[in-house]
């Protein structure tokens, strides 16, 4: 008798993983327009957040998928923990903490929340994010050289990680004092949107069926 055969009903890839995040980080860049919230609305911009950090948590979760088994036998015979796992899961989890933020943003009601109610990148996330940067960074330079400019995927790492400290910047502009007063209003939404901009970037950079070296010139 043969055997059963299951199929999937849909195989995550790494094609799909860069496809969301760079609609969530169009959606994040586009909350972060500035003066645009003066034409949509605040409940329109904080919309744009909330489908956005569900598409980053979407490529997050393809991310971590993809990220192989969390650890592997080190020089001593003992499980460690591997860096693209743990980068995978620090940016996943990253990424819930846009979920309850961005949601809290949304449904936020009394007088004290509406004063921030536009959503900003929170201090929980973008530590998460920036980890998960420094993470990617030392990862990198295990197998490669730091300083390899002609390779697309050394580009994707280093501008994912100037997304991560312009997010970290946002979120320390965007703190609120007990007077009421953000510290920098402006600066926050321009971190936010320099972010956004850097992990659009850093995605679209690795679209395609492999990691071949980005031609030069001349």
């Amino acid at each position: 008798m043969a055997e059963p055969t299951t199929e999937r009903i849909w195989s995550p890839t790494p094609t799909h993983q860069c496809w969301a995040f760079i609609i969530g980080s169009a959606l994040f860049a586009l909350g972060s327009v500035p003066k645009l919230g003066e034409t949509l609305g605040v409940d329109a911009i904080n919309i744009c957040y909330f489908v956005g950090a569900w598409f980053f948590t979407t490529g997050g979760f393809i991310q971590l998928h993809l990220s192989g088994p969390r650890s592997t036998d080190g020089p001593d015979g003992r499980p460690t923990l591997r860096v693209d796992w743990l980068t995978a899961a620090t940016q996943f989890v990253g990424t819930l903490a846009f979920n309850v933020s961005t949601t809290f943003a949304l449904t936020a009601d009394t007088v004290t929340e509406i004063q921030r109610r536009v959503w900003t990148p929170d201090a929980g996330g973008s530590v998460l994010f920036l980890a998960s940067g420094v993470c990617a960074v030392v990862g990198y330079r295990g197998p490669h050289r730091l300083w390899a400019p002609r390779v697309r995927e050394w580009w994707s790492i280093m501008i994912n990680l100037a997304g991560c400290i312009a997010f970290g910047v946002s979120a320390v502009a965007a703190f609120v004092t007990p007077y009421g007063v953000t510290v920098a209003a402006v600066l926050a939404t321009s971190a936010t949107l320099v972010g956004a901009l850097c992990f659009l970037v850093a995605s679209a950079i690795m679209l395609g069926p492999s990691r071949s070296e980005v031609p030069t010139t001349g």
